[in-house]
């Protein structure tokens, strides 16, 4: 199996750094992809992927780019499932796992939410990320390295 490689949804990703940190103790390439409006910094040893402004150009550049095995961190639903159809393992910036158990559900609520707000019905966005989340999300993509690093897929 070839190594994993992490790639991230860049646009908006408010755990960039940790992920750099993270993926460097464990040697594994990352590539971050953003539109341009979400200009990315260079960062030495992590692939810096620029897409056009279209709404889901970062997202549909990403699940034409993962293999199985890789590590896709979003927190776009419908690239998750991509993803997880590709084998692929998936990670919220807050450090959930998208998985072939709840991805369905979480669908569903996105669409949801959509039809409501076709409605002309308000509905809550995202709460804000706490240091709890970022360490949550630090622990779990430390976790899933480590275990991929003991079958020797890192």
């Amino acid at each position: 199996m070839a190594a994993v490689k992490i790639i991230v949804d860049g646009d908006a990703c408010p755990v960039k750094n940790e992920i750099i940190t993270i993926a460097r103790m464990y040697a594994v390439p990352v590539c971050m992809v953003a539109s341009f409006d979400h200009r990315l910094p260079q960062i030495e040893d992590v692939e810096m992927v620029q897409v056009d402004r279209s709404s889901q150009s970062a997202d549909m550049f990403i699940a034409n780019k993962v293999k199985a095995g890789d590590l896709v961190i979003t927190q776009d639903f419908g690239l998750a499932c991509l993803a997880i159809a590709k084998h692929a393992l998936t990670l919220s910036f807050r450090g959930e796992a998208y998985t072939n158990d709840n991805i369905d559900h979480l669908l569903e609520r996105r669409a949801e939410s959509a039809k409501r707000r076709r409605q002309g019905l308000r509905t809550k966005g995202p709460r804000a990320l706490t240091d709890e989340d970022r360490k949550k999300f630090q622990q779990n993509l430390t976790k899933l390295l480590l275990e991929k690093q003991e079958k020797h897929e890192v």
